[in-house]
């Protein structure tokens, strides 16, 4: 911390020196306006101005330029000129050089207090406490995980209002086995953060867990309110696939876990449901999910419309993506080739899969779309070419059989 405020300091000198700079002139600017007021000759430069033109009015009377009457006028308006450039305005004394300089330095400390206080109300200083306090744990010889703990609940007091505190606790409570502790802490997070539906999940976890895998009234107002926001959130799904394994409904536990995985990044996560959906499969009578997916897909024959045929080189790229008919996954496959290969025929299953949250094998029918893009983006861009198929059905890949797929038409 001790850095920290040195760097503050340091960033602050910049500042500060503005704010004296102007002091370091003050004698310069005083001398300069006091000469400039002392030598002021505008006055008798107006009047010289004005007896000049009233000298050139006159001419002009005499040669009969103009007469009496416009003589009067203009010798009236030359006047009124002259004392309005003449008036007298009476100037406030000329204050010494000096006078004022205590204000800068109160807006000096001004500029710090205020700089120092706005840090401590948005600035990161709880969470650098939090670092240090990790880093001290673990360089300790006798650190430990409840040393960590406890140092982390000295935070929670001191720190109540940071969601940091409270999202270190929570985890860590639960992982010890401190469960009511670890609800007391996601609540409190929940209340600063809001209720959104990854907190919401979690709290309907482990309520879900505490009360022995039972489905409870006040588990099932979590869930609702949790997919309510975001239907597709893999916590919730993952706890209603275990539920529903609990009581024998295993094609609807399938289908829970099954939608989770599309949303899980953890690989150890998505290995475990795929696990609890191999098991449920078993229990079904049905093979396991593994080995159906094994020589599971779609071959597909890609051509180009003669039409299109000079309108792209032959080293422009081809995407062919098949994709879910719903469009809520990531693309289940793509494999990229070249104009020049067309025709061809690929297959698409689970090998040319983009991520394993996302495979060909988990869905019954999908949506082929090809692509041919001159400038290889991976993005549709405008003058792109492109054919698609819908509702493709997915099974064991025949060599004797291909969907066709035939690019006829011009992405606007």
């Amino acid at each position: 911390m001790t850095l920290l405020w040195i760097a503050i300091a340091i960033l602050l000198l910049p500042a500060l020196w503005l704010l004296v700079s102007p002091l370091r002139n003050a004698r310069a600017l005083h001398d300069q306006q006091r000469d400039f007021e002392a030598n002021d000759t505008s006055a008798e430069q107006n009047v010289a101005i004005f007896k000049r033109r009233l000298a050139s009015l006159e001419a002009a009377r005499e040669r009969g330029d103009i007469d009496a009457a416009r003589f009067e006028e203009d010798r009236l308006e030359l006047e009124r000129s002259l004392l309005e450039d003449t008036a007298f305005r009476e100037r406030r004394p000329l204050k010494g050089a000096s006078t004022g300089r205590i204000v800068v330095p109160v807006i000096m400390l001004a500029v710090v207090a205020v700089s120092v206080i706005w840090y401590q109300q948005k600035g990161a200083e709880g969470d650098l406490v939090l670092l240090a306090v990790q880093q001290e744990v673990q360089n300790d010889p006798e650190g430990s995980l409840a040393m960590y703990i406890e140092r982390m609940e000295e935070q929670a007091e001191r720190q109540p209002d940071n969601p940091n505190v409270w999202s270190e606790l929570f985890p860590l409570y639960r992982e010890t086995g401190q469960m009511p502790k670890a609800v007391d802490a996601l609540e409190h997070l929940i209340g600063i953060e809001g209720r959104i539906p990854p907190l919401l999940a979690q709290l309907a976890q482990i309520r879900f867990f505490m009360a022995e895998r039972e489905l409870t009234d006040e588990v099932q107002a979590l869930v609702d309110e949790t997919l309510a926001q975001d239907p597709r959130q893999p916590t919730v799904l993952g706890l209603l696939g275990i539920n529903a394994f609990d009581n024998g409904d295993y094609e609807q536990a399938i289908d829970h876990w099954r939608r989770a995985i599309a949303n899980i990044e953890d690989p150890n996560t998505v290995s475990s449901l795929r696990d609890g959906i191999r098991v449920a499969q078993e229990r079904l009578g049905v093979e396991p999910e593994e080995s159906v997916a094994e020589g599971t897909g779609i071959r597909v024959r890609v051509s180009l419309d003669e039409e299109l045929v000079g309108r792209v080189d032959g080293d422009a790229s081809v995407f062919i993506t098949a994709r879910d008919i719903e469009g809520e996954l990531p693309p289940l496959a793509v494999v990229r080739a070249q104009v020049s290969e067309l025709p061809m025929t690929v297959t698409l299953d689970n090998s040319a899969a983009m991520s394993p949250q996302a495979q060909i094998s988990q869905v019954q029918e999908a949506r082929l779309v090809v692509r041919v893009s001159p400038s290889g983006q991976a993005t549709p861009q405008p003058g792109d070419l492109f054919g698609d198929l819908e509702n493709v059905s997915i099974g064991p890949i025949a060599d004797d059989e291909a969907a066709e797929v035939v690019i006829n038409r011009v992405f606007e």
